[in-house]
This record gives C-alpha cells, sequence and structure tokens, in this order.
C-alpha cells in the first residue's frame, strides 16, 4: 500500500513527459511560423517585380504602348523589356531576382487596357487619343523552405499584378 502512494505522489519525470508531448505542436507551431513569413517575402518580391516593369513600361512612348485603333497594342520590346526588369530587376538581365524566378517558370503577360471614349473625355488624360494602362500580371509556383514540414508547403501559387498609366515619356 505503501509502495504505490509513494509511485502516485512521485514527480520524477514529469518535466520531461510534458515536453514530449508538447514538443511535436512547438516544432510545427515553429516550421509554420518560418515558412508563413518566407511565404509572404515571396509574395511582397513578386508584387514588387511587377510594380517595377508596370512604371517601366507606363514610361514608354506612346508609339510602343498605345490605344490606337481601339484595341491596345504594346510593342514586342517593350514587353520583353518589362519582363527582364520584373524577372531580373535591371534591363541587361544578367541574374535573376530571386532564385528559381527564370523565364521558364515564370507566367508573365504584359496587356494594354483602353479606357472607352466616356472614360477617356474626363481628367487629365482628355484628348483625341485616350490613354492607355498597361496591366502587368505574373504567377510562379511558390518555392517552400521545409517543403510542406509545416503547413504551408509547393502547391501554393504567388500571383502579382500592377496597372500603371502610360504617359509617353
Amino acid at each position: 500500500m505503501m509502495t504505490i502512494r509513494r509511485f502516485l505522489n512521485c514527480q520524477k519525470g514529469a518535466a520531461a513527459a510534458e515536453m514530449a508531448l508538447v514538443a511535436p505542436f512547438a516544432v510545427l507551431l515553429f516550421f509554420t511560423a518560418v515558412e508563413s513569413g518566407h511565404y509572404f517575402y515571396s509574395q511582397q518580391q513578386l508584387v514588387k517585380a511587377v510594380r517595377d516593369g508596370a512604371r517601366y513600361g507606363a514610361r514608354q512612348p506612346f508609339d510602343e504602348v498605345n490605344c490606337r485603333g481601339g484595341s491596345g497594342t504594346v510593342s514586342q520590346a517593350v514587353q520583353d523589356n518589362v519582363r527582364t526588369l520584373s524577372l531580373t530587376g535591371a534591363l541587361t538581365g544578367n541574374s535573376e531576382r530571386r532564385s528559381g524566378w527564370d523565364n521558364t517558370e515564370v507566367n508573365f503577360t504584359v496587356t494594354v487596357d483602353c479606357p472607352s471614349s466616356a472614360e477617356a473625355s474626363d481628367g487629365i488624360y482628355a484628348s483625341s487619343e485616350p490613354a492607355a494602362v498597361l496591366q502587368v500580371s505574373a504567377t510562379i509556383g511558390y518555392d517552400s523552405l521545409f517543403n510542406g514540414l509545416g503547413i504551408i508547403n509547393d502547391n501554393y501559387v504567388l500571383n502579382g499584378t500592377q496597372n500603371a498609366a502610360v504617359m509617353g515619356l
């Protein structure tokens, strides 16, 4: 009777048992927090990349980016330069802005939206030729740090879109 009571009152090893129960959840929480931070950082980098590309494209001459003939056109040279600037951070395009961002892995589009004649008759862009709005979009698969050890894995996708009114500088 005394040995059973002594066994039930013994506290040796209680902390180790509690740690063994809590450790898997703590590790999962830690890896998820780090992976989430990396995911949001990568998303911000993509948004910054398409923003840089849209700003560059919006400052091209009206002959390169325009709404003549009722539909928007972007020259192939401007599309290539916008893509290169967005993916590398420079027009020379010698390196990647982020590891894994090469021309084959990024779904990248450069389009022009043309306002209707009613929209074009107001504001600072009122002219005989409506001002084009350049839209740069990119989609790329997320490259997970821990390959799903946390909650976020390689099945997630990063998206970025930016619009900029063409100024023809």
